[in-house]
């Protein structure tokens, strides 16, 4: 690590100082992160991404519409731009969640401004939950997550076992086999 980076008492680099950092992560430690923004909370967002650029191009980025757009411009490193999140935007990067293609959501959502797409934007707060990815919807929580020693190593997570809910109708499926093959040789 440089000399003169800015480490932590317990050696974690300060958020926003990973400059010289930049492609020592190997595969195993890209993650592929989703930054999604209202209108309102774009300024906050770009404002984050910049200071913590470093960082963020070093893992794989994804993004909606017109935030992809200005970040993809703002950092100076491509982005995966999806459709507007009104026109399609949150829920496929909600698909890309639970594909297993997307490991940690930045979403800077503006709690006080109706959304017309506010059901999308709950549908993909739900998935990320669903599926154990990490989400921080306010810039506290990203910095928290983006400082973390995680960001940088290998990381596993924990999937939910749906099993019972996948296979729930299972005994109903068992009895309709036991139905004649067409219905219309029902009397």
């Amino acid at each position: 690590m440089n000399e003169n980076m800015n480490t932590l008492p317990d050696g974690d680099i300060e958020v926003g100082q990973a400059a010289d950092l930049k492609n020592e992560n190997t595969p195993e430690t890209r993650k592929r992160i989703a930054l999604v923004a209202h209108d309102n909370k774009k300024p906050d967002l770009m404002e984050w991404a910049c200071y913590n650029r470093e960082l963020l191009i070093q893992h794989d980025l994804y993004a909606t519409g017109t935030t992809g757009r200005l970040l993809s411009e703002a950092l100076n490193t491509p982005i995966t731009t999806l459709q507007s999140g009104p026109l399609g935007g949150d829920q496929q990067i909600g698909s890309r969640i639970a594909e297993g293609e997307i490991d940690l959501l930045i979403f800077f959502w503006d709690p006080l401004e109706p959304q017309p797409h506010d059901t999308d934007v709950k549908a993909l707060l739900r998935i990320a939950v669903v599926w154990n990815i990490p989400v921080a919807c306010d810039r506290a929580t990203a910095d928290f997550v983006i400082s973390s020693p995680l960001m940088s190593s290998p990381y596993q997570r924990i999937l939910p076992d749906y099993t019972a809910h996948v296979e729930r109708f299972k005994p109903h499926l068992k009895k309709l086999d036991m139905l004649p093959e067409k219905v219309g040789e029902i009397g």
